[in-house]
């Protein structure tokens, strides 16, 4: 397959995590996000975890290399010419559908439009543009250079060709696509929510601590616990999903957030990426 352009929409952790993953196959990678600083410290970010791969003997190219193929953008139109653009922008549906109004303008109708959330439905976001059959939902998962399955998401509009193209794509980088239906939460979030609410009640109701839980999981076989891993991905990325599946379910109780994932995220502890989470990461 020819290597073309790919241009992702938004710096952080999904988003540079996946222009690695996309450079690193040997695709030239255009980096967009209206905050400069944070587009800067996407690529910065890049570049500390290509060079650790480097030194653990991990990575065949050399990370300068890799980096050659990654450029950094001060407008969404500079981003024209590209064979696919990803947004893995904030998990707002009004912050997406305005990003692909915008891309819709800018790109031909060849281009492939994807959007990377994890629980949005993809028929709204592609519901704004002039061309929703080339709009379809590649959902990775964090952390995007490790994580192999990729969600291949298929809008009530999307057409054959556009998922055909992705899930090539998804099988180029390196990764193991999956056909899923444009439902709440699609399939990983869908199964996810009950493991990381049911987990959230234990320690509400104290029948056990947050360490209890995640070491009784992992001694289950389970490569993380379950606060382990919402501090990984993100609180605020969590709850925000967890909300969106409850609210498309029209208020399920078995997709009801816990009130400890608002308190967290409203506190700014949102794990890993703020140094404190569940856990503390900043001692």
């Amino acid at each position: 397959m020819r290597k073309g352009t790919v241009t992702v929409v938004g710096a952080g952790t999904m988003g540079n995590g996946i222009v690695e993953v996309f450079a690193v196959a040997g695709y030239f990678v255009k980096l967009f996000d209206v905050n400069e600083e944070a587009r800067d410290h996407g690529i910065r970010a890049i570049l500390l975890r290509l060079q650790k791969q480097f030194e653990r003997g991990r990575l065949r190219a050399k990370p300068q290399e890799i980096m050659s193929r990654i450029q950094g953008i001060p407008t969404l139109e500079r981003s024209e010419g590209s064979a696919l653009v990803m947004e893995a922008a904030l998990e707002r549906l009004d912050v997406k559908q305005d990003i692909f109004r915008s891309l819709d303008n800018i790109h031909s109708p060849t281009t492939i439009l994807a959007t990377n959330t994890s629980s949005m439905s993809v028929t709204e976001i592609a519901s704004v543009t002039n061309h929703p059959e080339r709009v379809i939902g590649m959902h990775f998962f964090n952390p995007a250079p490790r994580m192999p399955l990729v969600e291949i998401v298929r809008s009530r509009m999307s057409s054959d060709d556009a998922i055909s193209t992705a899930m090539r794509l998804a099988n180029d980088v390196g990764k193991v696509p999956i056909q899923v239906r444009d439902t709440p939460g699609f399939i990983v979030n869908r199964v996810a929510r009950p493991f990381y609410n049911e987990a959230l009640r234990l320690v509400g109701d104290r029948v056990a601590t947050i360490e209890q839980v995640d070491r009784i999981m992992r001694s289950a076989g389970f490569k993380m616990g379950p606060f382990e891993l919402q501090d990984m991905i993100g609180l605020d990325i969590n709850f925000a999903a967890t909300s969106s599946t409850y609210e498309s379910f029209f208020g399920e109780p078995r997709f009801r957030p816990h009130p400890i994932q608002r308190t967290m995220v409203n506190s700014g502890m949102l794990g890993r990426k703020t140094g404190r989470g569940y856990y503390r990461y900043d001692e």
